[in-house]
């Protein structure tokens, strides 16, 4: 298997090459190993479902560019029909409020909204910060 490095102020992890997730996704995938189960797909339609509220809400609002929040619009569609569903591998139990799983839903979705946009997936050309796209 392939694998880029990414990196952030806790250091650097290898992430798979072809993976729309990144590095916080697998630093929780390694905190939090509790079940083995996986979210199932309602919850994954569900959160994407929230985003794509969010992300309407702030292009209202005059927040998010509207070619922006189109291509996130379009990213969280593809999650909701089940197209990256693979994309989601962490474990369904997890401390907290679900911050890890929210994360891992908005690498998936800004990474895929910056290949709707022309950027390559995991460049710099992020639509949102890699460390929270709660906002969008």
């Amino acid at each position: 298997m392939a694998f880029r490095v990414e990196s952030d102020f806790l250091g650097s992890v290898k992430v798979p090459a072809e993976a729309h997730y990144g590095i916080f996704t697998v630093r929780a995938g390694k905190v939090f190993r509790i079940s083995g189960e996986r979210a199932k797909p309602v919850f994954i339609c569900a959160l994407a479902k929230v985003k794509i509220a969010s992300c309407e809400a702030n292009a209202q609002l005059g927040i998010l560019e509207k070619r922006k929040a189109r291509a996130i619009e379009k990213a969280c569609r593809e999650i909701i029909s089940g197209k990256f569903s693979d994309q989601f591998v962490l474990d369904v139990f997890q401390a907290g409020a679900g911050t890890p799983f929210n994360m891992n839903m908005n690498e998936v979705i800004a990474n895929r909204a910056n290949e709707i946009l022309g950027f390559k997936t995991r460049s710099e050309q992020w639509i949102c910060c890699r460390t929270g796209c709660a906002g969008f």
